[in-house]
């Protein structure tokens, strides 16, 4: 790898979420590198490499994109320009851009993805505690942790539904969330006092956990009958609603890191770290 943008938008991703701290079931890391080297010095971040957001990248001059969710997540048995997603691939690796993903490394890292979900929920860190949903992660050079896999939040008073839903519509920016309430007729602002995280799909993780409400993006049918019939609120928002607002968080760590003494003493020279102004959700309400 001798692009030195390349080199060290991987190198400052890996400080900010190590890619040791992802699923084994994920692909995360560097996902593509581009033959063709371009000059400029900017890096595009989004949840999803659509054909817009490459339209929107190509339109930027971006040599890099910081994709979030993986484009390459199994393995691939051809290249070819009929399939949609192969066929930005292609494109990438023709016009110079490269792509990395970090996806279940940022959810894990501690100020990451999940965290920011979990702030979002209090007013302020006095407000209750935040600790990981199913355990630490452990650097096992200096034995401190690094992170976990999903969030608990046990706030120190309890707090109407309403108050909640209200909390999460303002943190996502949201007009409209989808919640699941134990008993048909019970009142909004029955109390709760304890959130269970996972951004993007977390029904899996969620499942059985001790928690009054368990919010995430997205669950399965079946999931959702199961933890409302166990007493539990399910709060959906939108998979990747529940992601997409901690972009300009992570753009300002990437800058940050990329304009330390690191990478400067390098020759890296001024990057411009961008957030996708193209990048969506998929579903829209009508």
């Amino acid at each position: 790898m001798s692009n030195i943008l390349l080199k060290s938008v991987c190198k400052a991703m890996e400080r900010i979420a190590p890619l040791r701290l992802a699923e084994k079931w994920d692909n995360v890391g560097l996902l593509l590198e581009s033959p063709v080297q371009r000059q400029g010095r900017k890096v595009l971040l989004t949840i999803d490499l659509t054909s817009a957001v490459l339209a929107e990248s190509l339109a930027k001059e971006t040599s890099v994109i910081v994709a979030y969710h993986p484009t390459i997540f199994r393995g691939l048995q051809s290249l070819t320009l009929s399939n949609p997603l192969q066929a930005s691939l292609l494109q990438c690796a023709a016009q110079g851009v490269s792509v990395y993903s970090p996806h279940t490394a940022l959810d894990s890292v501690w100020g990451g993805i999940n965290d920011w979900l979990a702030e979002g929920l209090m007013r302020g860190k006095e407000d209750g505690e935040i600790r990981s949903l199913v355990g630490d992660k452990l650097n096992t050079t200096i034995g401190e942790s690094e992170g976990g896999e999903g969030r608990l939040v046990t706030l120190k008073e309890p707090i109407g539904v309403d108050v909640l839903e209200k909390r999460i519509k303002s943190h996502l920016k949201l007009s409209q969330i989808q919640v699941g309430y134990p008993a048909p007729n019970e009142s909004r602002s029955s109390p709760v006092r304890s959130i269970a995280i996972c951004a993007g799909s977390g029904g899996s993780m969620l499942a059985g956990q001790d928690a009054d409400v368990y919010l995430t993006g997205e669950m399965q049918h079946h999931e959702v009958l199961a933890a409302v019939a166990a007493g539990k609120h399910v709060i959906l928002c939108g998979h990747t609603n529940t992601e997409r607002g901690y972009l300009p968080i992570l753009a300002r760590k990437l800058q940050a890191e990329l304009q330390g003494s690191d990478f400067q003493d390098q020759g890296l020279g001024v990057v411009e770290v961008l957030v996708s102004q193209k990048d969506q959700h998929p579903l829209e309400f009508v």
